[in-house]
């Protein structure tokens, strides 16, 4: 990934961890609302994720880190969501354009360091502006440690998660309310 044409802003999430509560989430609303939920719509979670992130429409390039176990072949509960597909392909979205690039777990690797290294990465960029991070929750506390060792006055730190959390110096955003968006899930349905 050094290798990289870094953007100004990088959203970094775990794959794997926003597959299953994407799942969760279907489950779920299936039985309250009594209606069949699609799949997530991957450029309108990619887009609700960067508007919480705090970009606005405009011509901006907001690179996507996509970060999953070796032996998954794609995102069951999102459309387009196999890895091969997704990989170098990007999209144009009102508030930019939005490239990805996924990362797998190899044999030398766990995913927890994997999303660690490449978070350092990340920060290490002067390039990069505005870093959006999606953690599985059992990596949250060392997340949270390597993101509070971003330079604040450089980065503006989003951390998504489904329930607040103990923070630090970055912002927090409710990750639930972008996959509800992608899932096509209307705040009118709820009440």
């Amino acid at each position: 990934m050094n290798e990289l044409n870094w953007s100004e802003n990088i959203i970094v999430a775990d794959a794997d961890h926003i597959d299953s509560v994407a799942f969760d989430l279907i489950v779920n609303f299936e039985r309250m609302l009594g209606r069949r939920i699609p799949q997530a719509d991957m450029a309108r979670w990619t887009e609700c994720i960067a508007l919480d992130g705090g970009l606005r429409p405009g011509e901006q390039q907001i690179q996507v880190v996509l970060i999953h176990r070796k032996q998954s072949q794609q995102m069951e509960n999102f459309t387009p969501g196999r890895y091969d597909e997704l990989n170098g392909k990007a999209f144009n979205g009102q508030l930019g354009e939005f490239a990805f690039t996924i990362v797998s777990t190899e044999d030398i690797a766990n995913k927890e360091d994997l999303l660690l290294d490449t978070l350092q990465l990340v920060a290490s960029q002067k390039e990069v502006k505005n870093v959006m991070v999606v953690p599985a929750d059992e990596h949250y506390n060392s997340i949270r440690r390597t993101l509070s060792k971003m330079d604040e006055e450089q980065k503006r730190v989003t951390l998504f998660t489904m329930e607040p959390k103990a923070a630090g110096h970055f912002r927090q955003e409710i990750l639930g309310y972008s996959l509800m968006a992608a899932l096509g899930i209307r705040g009118e349905e709820l009440q």
